[in-house]
């Protein structure tokens, strides 16, 4: 800034650093990459309207956030940000599924030690105390997925509705 030597956005669009510099603060010139590849998604001009409108203790933040954007558009130009949290999204529901069949297999193996001469188990639904014949040689999971209901994210054209007295339905958007 003003005698020493540019901020990268400066240094990258080839004009003079004043003191005023929006940029400066946030795009310091040992770091040239950093607004290179905002100014590649959004373009100077806009960047500098950005963070005109923001509080000044708000600027690094939207810096960050432009920052992690641009990355996200340079790696998946089509989604982004969003194709990175969908993925996310989907591993949380995979695991989930998971856990929740890990908790079955557990339950099933804690009633079949307390009562051995069962062949296959049953497990009482806490909601409505009815009886669910739950595995089988603790390998019939079949039936499972019905009585699950923690929301998916990766299934976006269809809804799910609960109704106590029976199993989950799906429903799609588009009908």
């Amino acid at each position: 800034m003003g005698g020493t030597s540019p901020c990268a956005s400066c240094k990258l669009l080839r004009r003079r650093c004043s003191k005023e510099c929006i940029f400066a603060p946030y795009f310091p010139s040992d770091d040239p990459r950093k607004f290179a590849i905002v100014h590649k998604v959004f373009g100077a001009s806009n960047i500098s309207k950005m963070l005109q409108e923001l509080p000044i203790h708000q600027r690094a933040d939207a810096v960050s956030s432009l920052v992690y954007e641009a990355n996200a558009r340079v790696r998946d130009p089509v989604y982004g940000c969003v194709g990175a949290i969908s993925y996310l999204q989907s591993q949380v529901s995979q695991l989930q599924m998971q856990l929740a069949v890990a908790q079955a297999e557990i339950l099933c193996i804690q009633m079949q030690q307390q009562d051995p001469t069962l062949g296959a188990t049953q497990v009482v639904d806490q909601e409505d105390h009815k009886s669910l014949l739950l595995c089988e040689n603790n390998n019939n999971y079949e039936i499972l997925p019905h009585y699950l209901s923690f929301p998916s994210s990766s299934s976006s054209s269809s809804n799910v509705f609960q109704d106590h007295h029976e199993p989950l339905k799906r429903e799609s958007f588009w009908t």
